[in-house]
């Protein structure tokens, strides 16, 4: 197969890598790519952005690709999946109007209201007046969305009535975070633990993933900034085998079945983010892709062949392929740039890419390279990720490598899979 990875960070890197260990893989192009894709056996960096769609669709037919797997999600968002499906290219990503379920908060949650998925009390307002009228009148704490697509950072969580209103200006009024605020949800905050919850999906049939567990604040102990995410680990303990069958039946079987029922088949990766809460799971949002960084760890641990599961589909054909996962467990490790999430320095060094490595992989997330060396050019520079039999081995091996990664400003946390380690020892 000739094989086209759309995207340039952690998370294609992470596919690109298990894509270039299939028997089945003749050539293997990703756009654009980074230094990580680069270097990968038999992969080709394509200078195209991942928004060009015309020109990844013209690619694709010039180089007889037989598969596209679309990382992120703004081309699902802009329609890429649409265009590559009308040019007969199979492509593994949602169409458009499945994406949906990821670029608006608001028809997320009121497609989970119609078709019966758990998610927290809400109220959708393009309005800002009505949304302070709604605020005042509820009696329970919030979570501020900006509805639409803001690169993961369109979350708001006040502390107090003063807060959400000063927050509801910044999104409405003052427009932080553009046109994706142009409608809000307003919705309960919730408590308890946070899984991610990812399917491989053909538009009626789901294949669950392992639990994963994603880490969002900058520093250790949940302090700091929100992020795009810190580091993951699966499978997540919170979430045991028994729970994962349940709740892909309960929550991502449930959602494709709807999608298809609203006229938008979902084929592709969908994510559910759950809290784990007193009175079971709620979903906090549905993303219409792979996670990032969970996929640098769900990679680590899937046996089967990518391209025979991302095939299937492509085609629809998921429900005759078995889709096997490792034993064990597989930790991710995410390398920041000093000052993420705010302004960060580019064009840094990056020593320790060499390194000998046991039982881990170097994903590159924001890098680039200028004059034979590779330097950051992200906030979110690299995602380093073991595996082993249990979670400590795998985060032992994480950041055993990562202790030998070094460039001015790095950041990182100390505590991955703190949580996970806890309820192994107690056990």
């Amino acid at each position: 197969m000739n094989v086209l990875i759309v995207g340039s960070g952690g998370r294609e890197h992470a596919l690109a890598w298990k894509a270039a260990q299939s028997p089945r893989l003749a050539r293997l192009f990703v756009a654009p790519g980074n230094p990580g894709t680069a270097a990968l056996r038999g992969a080709q960096n394509v200078p195209i952005k991942a928004m060009d769609s015309a020109a990844l669709v013209a690619f694709a037919r010039a180089n007889d690709v037989h598969l596209v797997i679309v990382g992120p999600e703004d081309p699902l968002a802009g329609g890429l999946a649409d265009d590559l499906r009308a040019a007969g290219v199979p492509v593994f990503g949602p169409s458009r109007a499945a994406t949906q379920i990821e670029s608006s908060k608001a028809f997320a949650k009121l497609f989970m209201a119609r078709h019966g998925i758990p998610t927290a009390r809400f109220g959708v307002f393009t309005d800002f007046y009505q949304a302070i009228d709604h605020l005042l009148s509820i009696d329970y704490p919030v979570v501020i969305k900006a509805s639409g697509l803001a690169a993961g950072k369109g979350v708001i969580v006040p502390d107090c009535a003063d807060d959400a209103e000063k927050a509801l200006r910044q999104i409405m009024l003052d427009r932080a975070f553009g046109a994706a605020g142009d409608e809000v949800v307003i919705e309960e905050r919730l408590s308890g633990e946070e899984v991610s919850l990812l399917g491989f999906c053909d538009g009626a049939t789901v294949r669950v993933m392992p639990p994963a567990q994603d880490h969002k604040r900058q520093r250790d102990n949940d302090e700091g900034p929100n992020t795009g995410g810190m580091g993951a680990y699966a499978p997540a303990p919170v979430c045991p085998p028994a729970l994962a069958a349940e709740y892909g039946a309960s929550i991502l079987q449930r959602a494709v079945d709807g999608m298809r029922a609203d006229g938008h088949p979902f084929a592709g990766a969908l994510f559910a983010g759950l809290m784990l809460t007193a009175d079971g799971p709620r979903v906090l949002e549905f993303n219409s892709r792979f996670g990032d960084p969970e996929t640098e760890a769900l990679m680590a641990l899937l046996d089967s062949d990518l391209l025979d599961v991302a095939e299937a589909c492509a085609h629809g054909r998921l429900a005759e392929v078995d889709v096997r996962w490792k034993p064990g467990a597989a930790a991710c490790v995410v390398i920041a740039s000093g000052g993420y999430p705010q302004k960060y320095p580019t064009g840094l060094p990056i020593g320790g890419l060499d390194q000998r490595l046991d039982h881990a992989v170097i994903f590159h997330a924001g890098t680039r390279a200028e004059g034979g060396r590779v330097v950051t050019a992200g906030g979110r520079v690299l995602a380093v990720t073991g595996w082993g039999h249990g979670i400590a081995q795998a985060l032992e091996r994480a950041y055993r490598a990562v202790d030998g990664i070094h460039f001015d400003g790095a950041q990182f946390r100390r505590d991955i899979g703190a949580r996970a380690l806890k309820r192994e020892a107690a056990r």
